[in-house]
């Protein structure tokens, strides 16, 4: 791992036994003053490692965004302590403003032990990041770099809508946990916008907050590996399926070495707004 301080948005501050204050990113990710669901993934994991005392790490998280919060009130993150065992551990992280409740995470912590057995799938060949022009614009962790693979068309073995992207964190992380939720913040982003793309002659990702409500309600992650952020990781993200005002998308994430880190899968909303989402711009 990299020998880095632990960037401000992932140093939570206790203010109670499992309970902690998230700080908020110093700019705004989406521009819409919406808590990012990223930072939630993020921020909850770094809870979790608190509440065990870096003992066990995390081994998936399972969120629920029930409300939207705001970047002009300050966070609190609740931990409750389900199981703490040797090798195996479970809590709870809830997100709260206030008295509203925002979000709730749950996650299973586990230690590190040798194979019993091993296999994985094999990483892609790909065009190597250096070889790629950076993004200019990103919804991965702040101060992240990402290169987007060129093909802006590639869909899947079933046809549906692909997209693979480079992403790294200069400096990388802090501990296992800190890598983590670098990576976990860097998933949700891509995936309403990836399902738009193949009826954009009927809506457009442009629209979002405005004719169209959109929003990503749950989240999972699994950590198959560990891996230092500060070197490239490949993504790669597939809009599984849309419909009846929902999209269901899965992603992968593959070191340089070609193992896989991590899994996830994301279900969102997107339906259209009865009237502007945003009150400087009319429909």
């Amino acid at each position: 791992m990299a020998d880095s301080p632990l960037p401000d948005v992932l140093t939570l501050q206790r203010i109670g036994e499992n309970r902690f204050s998230a700080p908020h990113p110093a700019d705004d990710p989406e521009g819409r003053n919406v808590v990012f669901s990223g930072q939630l993934l993020a921020q909850m994991i770094m809870a979790g490692d608190a509440c065990f005392e870096g003992a066990l790490e995390v081994k998936s998280i399972q969120a629920i965004f029930s409300r939207a919060g705001t970047y002009e009130h300050p966070m609190e993150l609740r931990g409750e302590t389900t199981h703490a065992g040797r090798t195996f551990g479970s809590s709870t992280i809830t997100a709260f403003q206030g008295d509203r409740l925002l979000s709730r995470g749950m996650l299973l912590m586990n230690s590190d032990e040798p194979d019993l057995v091993r296999h994985g799938p094999t990483a892609p060949q790909v065009t190597q990041p250096n070889a790629l022009a950076p993004d200019a614009v990103s919804l991965g962790f702040p101060g992240s770099e990402t290169r987007t693979l060129p093909d802006q068309d590639a869909v899947g073995l079933d046809g549906t809508p692909e997209k693979s992207f480079w992403l790294r964190c200069p400096g990388g992380g802090a501990s296992t946990a800190a890598n983590q939720a670098m990576l976990a913040w860097s998933q949700p982003g891509e995936l309403i916008g990836l399902a738009l793309r193949p009826h954009d002659d009927e809506v457009s990702i442009e629209d979002a907050h405005v004719t169209l409500s959109t929003g990503v309600i749950a989240h999972t992650i699994h950590f198959q590996e560990r891996f230092d952020i500060a070197d490239w990781l490949l993504i790669q993200v597939g809009a599984t399926a849309i419909g009846r005002g929902r999209v269901y998308g899965e992603g992968r994430a593959f070191d340089r070495a070609g193992n896989l880190v991590s899994t996830f899968s994301q279900d969102s909303m997107v339906k259209s707004a009865p009237q502007s989402l945003d009150p400087k711009r009319s429909l």
